[in-house]
């Protein structure tokens, strides 16, 4: 239940991420961040914010009233793509040195063990990790399903937590035996996917407005699903009036399978199998040529650009620069944390700005823009118009700093970049749908030391059940 009244106040900085607050700026230029408000505060009622402005010009009482002293306030952050089950395999030895396939092929003999008490805590333990680097919504892809997991267990974990959450149905079919990647015991028939996927769009999924949990199918990547079961998810979802969720491109190895086995770019696969559109975001996408770069701008196509697990798995750099001048949507990611291995939003950001960097030149991101793309960004990948700003109408959902510490020592000139230059910091209070979920830097939704006891368990289960521990 969320406090009925809540108010903010005295924020040193608040920043709004409302291209709306600057005139005569367009709404794509990312280094507009809308208002950036010193003594900022804002006033929401039941989850939604009601008014933003300077402290003085808001009202003086609440049901709740967090002082923000010291603190810069920003719009909760939006992760666009992670595999939260797969923190329980953070580290493994074997598949610290590998590239996307052969990863995968180390990982998927250990998560075949899994079971619903593995994505419950794998998922409590993630998202709570993300809340305390500032996240307030997150997508999830669980594409595989042994020993009678489900969605529903994510789902259940997330409520728990009260973070804002979109499961995706991810789903594979074709196994090694048909020539494609994970091993057949992680495959279902395609039928029996498409079954369980109106059942988990029928019971979870909320279309309405400030919506806690929303549902997504996702089948998991071109190399691992056939091209009907894409069209027939495809034809699904825009039935039911969801979102459509893939890996694409991502590495060269991808390129490569797609050329091989379909005789087309990814480009041509996804227009072929009907998954271009506003309600569709694919993760990855380093390997788009300037071709696909057009394709998904004109058909307002989305992205999940995750970069520490490009870089942890030597996929590439991806051309987000490139991506954004041509109106892209893009939105970031943390990735599975097999992958990371870390599920840390604002460390995201810091390593979006300084990647491209490294590509492009020292001017090619600003810390403005990464905040953006990690805000407002994710929340247009994701088709949600209430979250992502702090503005009227606008979910209650932000994170605070608190820069009095020896993380931002000597950044006084601008506290806002210094979020990403000086970072990464964990957020001393989170709040989603005006109700805290982090407060004084600890999780209060869950008990940090019994989730911790158990995911524990989980993770050696895993590895003794797969033989890589006694």
């Amino acid at each position: 239940m969320t406090t009925d009244t809540l108010l903010i106040r005295n924020a040193d900085l608040l920043c709004t991420m409302n291209p709306a607050d600057t005139p005569g700026v367009s709404p794509r230029s990312g280094d507009n961040v809308g208002a950036e408000i010193p003594s900022g505060g804002l006033f929401a009622r039941g989850g939604v914010i009601e008014a933003v402005g300077p402290t003085s010009d808001l009202p003086q009482d609440a049901d709740k009233v967090i002082d923000m002293t010291g603190h810069v306030v920003i719009p909760g952050m939006v992760n666009t793509h992670h595999h939260l089950f797969q923190n329980l395999t953070r580290a493994v030895p074997a598949a610290q040195n590998a590239p996307l396939f052969g990863w995968l092929q180390t990982l998927y003999p250990i998560w075949s063990h899994i079971g619903p008490e593995h994505i419950y805590w794998s998922t409590a333990l993630g998202l709570a990790e993300l809340a305390m680097s500032g996240c307030t919504t997150s997508s999830d892809h669980l594409y595989l399903y042994p020993n009678g997991a489900r969605l529903d267990d994510s789902m259940a974990a997330a409520a728990d937590v009260g973070i804002r959450f979109h499961g995706t149905r991810g789903s594979m079919s074709i196994g090694e035996s048909g020539g494609g990647l994970p091993p057949d015991i992680l495959c279902w028939d395609e039928a029996d996917i498409l079954t369980d996927c109106q059942r988990v769009v029928e019971r979870f999924h909320d279309p309405a407005r400030h919506a806690m949990q929303r549902v997504a199918l996702a089948p998991c990547s071109p190399f691992s699903v056939s091209m009907d079961l894409m069209r027939e998810s495809a034809t699904m979802a825009r039935s039911l009036g969801v979102g459509l969720h893939t890996h694409l491109a991502e590495n060269v190895e991808d390129i490569d399978y797609s050329l091989a086995q379909f005789g087309m770019r990814p480009g041509e696969y996804i227009e072929a199998v009907g998954w271009t559109g506003d309600d569709v975001w694919h993760a990855h996408c380093v390997q788009l040529d300037a071709g696909e770069i057009d394709l998904f701008a004109r058909t307002g196509t989305g992205i999940a650009h995750c970069p520490c697990s490009n870089m942890r798995l030597a996929s590439g750099i991806a051309p987000v620069r490139r991506m954004a001048d041509a109106g892209m949507k893009i939105g970031l990611g943390v990735d599975g944390s097999a992958s990371n291995d870390s599920g840390h939003m604002l460390n995201e950001a810091r390593q979006a700005m300084l990647l491209q960097r490294v590509e492009q030149g020292g001017d090619a991101m600003t810390a403005r823009e990464a905040l953006a793309l990690a805000t407002r960004g994710g929340a247009a990948v994701l088709g949600r118009d209430d979250i992502g700003m702090l503005a009227p109408g606008y979910a209650a959902d932000m994170a605070a700093f608190d820069r009095r510490s020896i993380d931002f020592a000597g950044s006084d000139w601008d506290p806002l970049a210094s979020l990403l230059f000086c970072g990464p910091a964990k957020t001393n209070h989170t709040i989603i749908n005006g109700r805290s979920v982090v407060e004084n830097g600890q999780l209060v939704t869950l008990d940090m030391g019994h989730m911790l006891e158990r995911h524990h368990a989980m993770a050696h289960h895993l590895m003794q059940a797969s033989g890589h521990i006694g």
